[in-house]
């Protein structure tokens, strides 16, 4: 068995939703995954298909906008990146950088901290800095979120650095657990603008995933 994917950008929203309800009647949306899962009569599960952040459905796959707004936010040790997208117009967007890795290991401080502490001058200075990273990303979110109302916050962050996001000086302004969060679903190999925006591209067009087993069941769909 493998995975199949398949571009469903040419095809309108509309349409498209037209034909999961009329070829897979027993669909469900998933809000959290911002995706539609497919079965058949049988409960087999078929596949699903990845939905771009700029639409907003309900339950039965109506449209309810076409341009929701959204906050997609990369981190990882020494790196950030925010952007705030309106539908497919690109808003705001920033980065931040600190001295957070330790250049001869390549290891970052905080993952060097939870082994050896933080007693050497050297530590102490990249601890410094690792809290004042997160406090800048914080307050640039508080900032953009004061002034904007989003409709999604999509993350890429590690579970190594989630816990320093929400335990900065500087509280983060969304909870772990905030109805809005979806977590990016694609690889980021540095978070900078530029990985992020090609991140962002790639999440514009629905995707469809399915197994090549059930290659029959949508040949008619498709």
């Amino acid at each position: 068995m493998s995975q199949l994917s398949l571009n469903l950008y040419e095809i309108p929203f509309e349409e498209l939703f037209g034909r999961v309800k009329e070829h897979f009647p027993r669909f469900q949306y998933d809000f959290e995954k911002h995706m539609i899962k497919i079965e058949n009569n049988q409960r087999d599960r078929l596949g699903y298909i990845r939905l771009p952040m700029h639409v907003v459905i309900d339950d039965q796959l109506e449209i309810l906008s076409d341009q929701a707004r959204v906050l997609y936010v990369s981190i990882e040790s020494g790196n950030g990146a925010i952007c705030l997208m309106d539908g497919k117009i690109n808003a705001y967007h920033t980065t931040f950088s600190a001295y957070m890795t330790r250049k001869k290991q390549g290891v970052s401080q905080i993952k060097y901290l939870n082994k050896k502490g933080k007693s050497r001058a050297g530590s102490r200075v990249r601890l410094a800095k690792t809290l004042e990273f997160f406090e800048e990303i914080n307050t640039t979110l508080t900032q953009v979120l004061s002034q904007k109302k989003v409709d999604r916050i999509a993350i890429n962050c590690s579970t190594t650095l989630v816990p320093y996001l929400h335990q900065s000086k500087v509280a983060c302004p969304f909870g772990k657990k905030d109805a809005r969060l979806y977590k990016i679903p694609l690889h980021i190999s540095q978070s900078n603008f530029t990985h992020l925006d090609k991140t962002i591209k790639k999440l514009l067009a629905p995707i469809l995933f399915y197994d090549s087993k059930y290659d029959t069941a949508f040949e008619s769909f498709l």
